[in-house]
Protein backbone atom coordinates (compact mmCIF):
# COMPACT_ATOMS: atom_id res chain seq x y z
CA UNK A 1 0.00 0.00 0.00
CA UNK A 2 1.42 3.39 -0.83
CA UNK A 3 0.96 6.93 1.35
CA UNK A 4 -2.01 7.76 -0.60
CA UNK A 5 -4.20 4.39 -0.70
CA UNK A 6 -3.07 4.50 3.24
CA UNK A 7 -4.25 8.36 3.53
CA UNK A 8 -7.19 7.91 1.94
CA UNK A 9 -7.97 4.58 3.80
CA UNK A 10 -7.09 6.63 7.57
CA UNK A 11 -8.90 9.99 6.24
CA UNK A 12 -12.10 8.39 5.26
CA UNK A 13 -11.88 6.54 8.91
CA UNK A 14 -10.93 9.59 10.51
CA UNK A 15 -14.21 11.54 9.56
CA UNK A 16 -16.09 8.46 9.43
CA UNK A 17 -16.97 8.30 5.80
CA UNK A 18 -17.74 5.06 3.90
CA UNK A 19 -15.93 4.18 0.46
CA UNK A 20 -17.29 1.59 -1.20
CA UNK A 21 -14.84 -0.97 -2.57
CA UNK A 22 -15.77 -0.74 -5.91
CA UNK A 23 -15.22 3.53 -5.76
CA UNK A 24 -12.00 3.12 -3.91
CA UNK A 25 -9.29 2.98 -6.71
CA UNK A 26 -11.16 5.89 -7.86
CA UNK A 27 -10.92 7.94 -5.12
CA UNK A 28 -7.22 6.82 -4.94
CA UNK A 29 -6.42 8.40 -8.69
CA UNK A 30 -8.28 11.09 -7.75
CA UNK A 31 -5.74 11.89 -4.17
CA UNK A 32 -2.98 11.77 -6.65
CA UNK A 33 -3.44 14.07 -9.07
CA UNK A 34 -4.01 16.24 -6.70
CA UNK A 35 -0.80 15.46 -4.95
CA UNK A 36 0.74 15.66 -8.15
CA UNK A 37 -0.92 19.15 -8.82
CA UNK A 38 0.00 20.55 -5.05
CA UNK A 39 3.78 19.75 -6.00
CA UNK A 40 3.66 21.50 -8.89
CA UNK A 41 2.34 24.89 -6.43
CA UNK A 42 4.51 23.48 -3.35
CA UNK A 43 8.17 22.95 -5.37
CA UNK A 44 7.70 26.07 -7.39
CA UNK A 45 11.17 27.84 -6.62
CA UNK A 46 10.26 31.94 -5.51
CA UNK A 47 12.72 34.44 -5.02
CA UNK A 48 14.12 35.74 -1.39
CA UNK A 49 13.01 39.44 -1.86
CA UNK A 50 9.43 38.13 -3.20
CA UNK A 51 6.73 39.00 -0.15
CA UNK A 52 3.05 38.24 0.57
CA UNK A 53 0.82 40.57 -0.72
CA UNK A 54 -1.59 41.72 2.24
CA UNK A 55 -4.72 41.72 0.41
CA UNK A 56 -5.58 39.55 -2.43
CA UNK A 57 -6.95 41.25 -5.29
CA UNK A 58 -7.99 39.13 -8.32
Amino acid sequence: MNNIEEYVDRTAELINLPIKPEHRPGVVVNFERIAAIARLVTEFPLPQEIEAAPVFEP
